[in-house]
């Protein structure tokens, strides 16, 4: 009897490392390929323009772009940090919607709006345009983003992990405004929270629907994001129709970029 209850823990434990292994495989191995940089300082790391952005005195119409680049520090080996962009017809700028969890901890907001270059480098790392819209009809898209913005129920609370964070922000602005077709990578930690009380929503792209406890573990399906289950906020999926695989810290591999999208 003992061996067999012994026999057991050591399976449950045997299965617990693997998963644990699992889990952190993809996290390491961003750290160890360099994708992270752990050693600089924030003061010293760059934000400078990345030329991905359009010129507004270039480009009249109107123009939405959703980024996401990979967090400071550590933090940056298991997730991006994400923002939502806006141009409006004939504006001289670009003006950027973020949450900051440096701002709720020094007892502030930590969503906040900047006006202009939407695509600097995020303490050193280089961002991905995740969706860049254009045309006529981007002037309501931006009607519907910003009234998102002011219904945003997470506007005074932040959690690092599992949310509400950047990526929460970023994703309940794609349920909202199912035009973006907002497809977030796997490294959007935060993007499976829904809320302490809702269990299933619309998937952030709006072409499907999830089901998440607290964003530490569910499952989604849809057109843009395929198949996704997370653990503990960590996304491994895939993708048939971009025939591309999802995997924790490293993101999305294979596929093809999404090109530029027009609202006429």
């Amino acid at each position: 009897m003992k061996r067999s209850v012994f026999k057991s823990v050591a399976r449950i434990l045997r299965n617990l490392g693997l998963a644990v292994i699992l889990l952190l495989a993809g996290p390491l191995m961003a750290a160890v390929t360099g994708q992270v940089n752990v050693s600089r300082s924030w003061s010293e790391a760059s934000r400078a323009s990345t030329g991905l952005a359009p010129d507004p005195a270039v480009v009249r119409e109107p123009v939405v772009q959703v980024y996401g680049a990979r967090a400071f520090g550590w933090r940056g080996a298991f997730a991006v940090h994400t923002w939502v962009s806006v141009k409006r017809e004939n504006a001289t700028e670009f003006s950027t919607y973020e949450v900051i969890g440096w701002r709720f901890w020094g007892g502030r907001s930590p969503l906040v709006r900047r006006d202009g270059a939407p695509d600097r480098r995020w303490f050193g790392s280089t961002p991905e345009v995740y969706v860049d819209l254009r045309g006529p009809k981007v002037e309501a898209v931006i009607d519907k983003i910003e009234q998102a913005i002011q219904n945003y129920p997470h506007a005074n609370d932040y959690k690092t992990w599992p949310g509400p964070n950047s990526n929460t922000f970023t994703a309940t602005i794609g349920r909202a405004v199912p035009e973006l077709r907002l497809e977030l990578p796997p490294t959007a930690v935060g993007k499976d929270y829904l809320g302490a009380t809702t269990l299933a929503a619309r998937s952030p792209s709006g072409t499907g629907i999830q089901l998440s406890a607290l964003g530490l573990v569910g499952v989604m399906a849809g057109l843009e994001e395929g198949l996704e289950v997370s653990v503990l906020g960590l996304a491994f999926g895939v993708d048939p129709l971009d025939l591309a695989i999802k995997l924790p810290g490293i993101g999305r591999i294979g596929g093809i970029d999404k090109p530029q999208r027009r609202l006429q």
